[in-house]
């Protein structure tokens, strides 16, 4: 199936559930402890991050959604922590503070990028259920869905009004299962456990068919519009009523840390749905970020040009000829993982030795380069009648196919100030014999901190001097 990024700004999502905060102590290990056979670590970075539902609400927000949470803390510093991280992400965090207890917190010591231990400090919250779900009744408004994260520590105590007062309101409930009775997920959207938690619910599958026959009956049974089954390596598997079972294959390149895996797979599925993606468009997309989230250390966001770009990539499209709007996503997309822009721009009438080798060395100039062309009109207007030889379809065509060049975008103007204005390169690239101060918009790019650069061109390669002798021919 053809995969697009969803418009997730129009897509508020509110969540649910079990909150804690994960807490990770980094530091490097050169002795072993002559207290016991285990290694000394000395503690150099402490590191805060939100997990369970707040993890599910920060990736949310990290794809560009509008999310809210509700769910449970002490009324703690690690409670503070979870607010200013959640907040700060853009996250509204609306937390039921219980006095003398502690929040929900995991902590991993870590050395080189390797987990030592683990300690859990955590009890089980005696909440009123009635409280936090005024809560979310006030909240639906106006929300597109309603994730339950449940990782049953006590946050959600009554899942069925939830879901009845989504369902009444016309708000698709998805919810992230956990314990031995599913039966509390009654009339959910689309439930998304992972196989050993479905496993735990129907019995042991032998094979796919099995899955799919188990699957079909607990919808059936529970009266589920939509059951995802995420089974690790073998990718997951969705099973809606009346529709053959979709397989989707894992598509993590590879698994650094599965740690959060789930709930990426909620949060991008539910944000999908939020912004109006069919079911098996949302679970793809859904199965694409959670190949991304593997390949990182701990519980990680997926961001809108992490998941962009991965769909760009899966749909043969990260490179090539681009309009402006496709453009300056790209170029987001591409700062956002810390690339340098480089932009250069020609006719290139005639591609020849000199112009491919200019190229080579532009972008080596940086870790992306643009080539902005004139269009038609604009090279009749620069070098004459009989030009451009080849319309700038196919100017743009033989520049895309070229390894040195990532994106192609052409101009109607008689210089390529406008675009520099909007792309903002970090460094602008011109061949020629000539100075910095002669090219053509070093002033725009100079304004703003970026470089400008002329490189030399190669020797007896002009496509005017091709032109000439093949008519004299």
């Amino acid at each position: 199936m053809k995969l697009s990024m969803p418009r997730f700004d129009q897509a508020p999502v509110l969540v649910v559930g079990d909150v804690m905060l994960d807490r990770y102590w980094h530091g490097g290990t050169s002795r072993i402890s002559p207290e016991a056979p285990v290694p000394v670590v000395k503690v150099e970075h402490i590191e805060d991050r939100p997990g369970g539902a707040a993890n599910v609400a920060l990736n949310i927000a990290a794809l560009g959604a509008p999310a809210s949470l509700v769910g449970v803390t002490g009324d703690d510093e690690a409670a503070d922590s979870l607010t200013n991280s959640l907040n700060g992400a853009g996250v509204r965090a609306i937390f039921q503070r219980v006095a003398h207890q502690p929040t929900i917190v995991k902590l991993r010591v870590m050395s080189r990028h390797q987990q030592l231990l683990r300690i859990d400090f955590e009890e089980p919250f005696a909440t009123d259920p009635l409280a936090l779900g005024a809560e979310v009744d006030n909240l639906l408004e106006g929300v597109k869905v309603l994730v339950l994260s449940d990782y049953g520590k006590g946050a959600l105590k009554n899942h069925q009004a939830l879901i009845q007062a989504a369902r009444a309101r016309g708000i698709p409930v998805l919810a992230d299962p956990k314990g031995k009775d599913f039966s509390i997920y009654r009339g959910a959207s689309v439930i998304t456990p992972n196989l050993s938690e479905f496993e735990t619910i129907v019995g042991g599958c032998a094979d796919e068919h099995e899955l799919v026959s188990k699957g079909a009956q607990l919808m059936q049974d529970l009266d589920l519009g939509a059951l995802l089954v995420t089974r690790g390596e073998h990718g997951m598997t969705l099973l809606r009523p009346d529709h053959p079972a979709l397989h989707l294959p894992a598509r993590a390149r590879e698994v650094f840390d599965v740690t959060g895996a789930g709930d990426t797979v909620i949060s991008t599925l539910a944000a999908a749905i939020a912004a109006g993606e069919e079911l098996p468009h949302a679970v793809a997309l859904a199965n694409l970020a959670a190949g991304i989230v593997v390949g990182k250390l701990g519980t990680a966001a997926i961001s809108a040009p992490e998941l962009r770009r991965a769909i760009q990539r899966e749909e043969g499209s990260e490179r090539g000829v681009l309009g402006l709007e496709q453009l300056l996503l790209a170029v987001d997309d591409a700062r956002a993982h810390n690339e340098t822009i480089v932009f250069t721009n020609g006719c290139f009438d005639i591609l020849h030795a000199g112009h491919v080798t200019y190229l080579e060395q532009a972008r080596a100039q940086g870790d992306r380069l643009i080539v902005a062309v004139n269009d038609d009109a604009s090279v009749s207007r620069l070098k004459g009648p009989g030009r451009p030889i080849n319309s700038v379809d196919r100017r743009m065509a033989v520049l895309a196919g070229l390894g040195a060049v990532d994106w192609v975008i052409s101009f109607s103007e008689g210089t390529p100030e406008n675009l520099l204005r909007e792309v903002k390169p970090d460094v602008l690239v011109k061949g020629g014999d000539y100075g910095i101060d002669q090219v053509v918009g070093a002033d725009i790019v100079a304004a703003y901190g970026g470089t400008v650069k002329v490189l030399g061109l190669v020797e007896n390669s002009s496509t005017t001097a091709i032109v000439e002798k093949i008519r004299n021919h």
